[in-house]
């Protein structure tokens, strides 16, 4: 009998070990757990699964009930490998355990795998992350990259993205990633609604080299974020960094700087990331064309609009619109 329901809902099981993180398991189970289609239907299914099913430690003062083992991988659509504190995390020789080892080769071919914080080091391990990029909590990202010199380890940012694997950084990047895979299976208006509901940032600007700590503390400065905040106001015409830098009552070399340590991107990045999040909730919830989502976007013209959503997403815009819309109305 099969652990999942076999209605259509998306199967995602979360890999639990002694010494687990709580909130990572609850991230998982709480964003999945409350994406919804239009009609109010669930869209995943999720599964807690452990090597050996019954109590599992927690790096806190109780334990968790896990009732399914590794079978779950073998069923799962998605695997997220939970992080843990114990003195063996992360794997410090590079190598699964047999029994982890026996785990992961139940995982079907194409079943897409992600790690929260210093699980990258599981999947990394498992030969997943060979060739590839990922990132890790910025702590261990130095300790990373001497066991693992065959992984791209980019410590700056929140999560990667390299298709059937993904890795985040801390335990909130985690929430950034179960948002951006729910994002990228069914749209951003799905994904912005399981953030409102569960009071999060849909998507958060930066990575993590924001919360890294200092040698030397910085002098308590004025934030850009009433800059930003308009400046997602005017979206749809050309804007200047002089003009938020004045906005701000600074010079452009001071706002420049501030804007890097305070997002972890420059004015030009995250602008450029903002109109294209804008342009795809047009594609999504309005009838508009092409041309108008490029004017409301702030890229001008469609073929602007096409060149740097096909940049960032890899499809055009009425290849996006189709498959988060399941039409063309307005596409022009």
């Amino acid at each position: 009998m099969s652990i999942f329901a076999r209605d259509g809902r998306h199967r995602v099981a979360a890999f639990v070990r002694h010494g687990l993180v709580p909130m990572e398991l609850g991230v998982v189970h709480r964003l999945f757990g409350n994406a919804e289609s239009s009609a109010g239907e669930p869209l995943y299914e999720v599964v807690t699964c452990a090597l050996t099913p019954g109590k599992i430690r927690t790096d806190t003062d109780f334990e968790i009930h896990v009732e399914h083992g590794p079978r779950a991988l073998a069923e799962a659509d998605t695997v997220v490998v939970i992080a843990i504190h114990e003195d063996d995390e992360p794997e410090v020789n590079g190598r699964l355990s047999p029994a982890l080892a026996d785990a992961f080769a139940r995982i079907r071919p194409g079943t897409r795998v992600a790690s929260i914080c210093t699980a990258a080091f599981v999947l990394a391990a498992a030969g997943l992350l060979d060739g590839r990029t990922a990132t890790t909590h910025w702590k261990n990202t130095d300790q990373f990259r001497a066991l693992f010199p065959s992984v791209h380890m980019d410590p700056d940012v929140l999560y990667t993205d390299c298709g059937d694997v993904l890795t985040s950084a801390g335990e909130a990047a985690g929430i950034d990633l179960c948002l951006h895979m729910i994002r990228r299976d069914h749209g951003a208006a799905v994904a912005n609604t399981v953030a409102r509901n569960t009071v999060v940032a849909p998507h958060r600007d930066g990575g993590q080299a924001q919360y890294i700590q200092r040698p030397v503390p910085q002098p308590r400065m004025s934030s850009t974020g009433a800059a930003r905040a308009w400046a997602l106001e005017q979206l749809h015409r050309p804007l200047s960094l002089a003009e938020l830098a004045a906005r701000e009552s600074m010079s452009t070399r001071t706002f420049t700087r501030r804007f890097r340590e305070e997002v972890g991107v420059s004015f030009g990045e995250w602008l450029a990331r903002q109109r294209i999040e804008r342009a795809r909730q047009l594609l999504e919830e309005s009838d508009l064309s092409v041309d108008r989502v490029a004017e409301e976007a702030g890229f001008g013209t469609a073929a602007s609009l096409r060149q740097h959503l096909h940049s960032s997403l890899g499809v055009s815009p009425s290849a996006y619109r189709r498959t988060f819309r399941g039409d063309v109305r307005g596409v022009g």
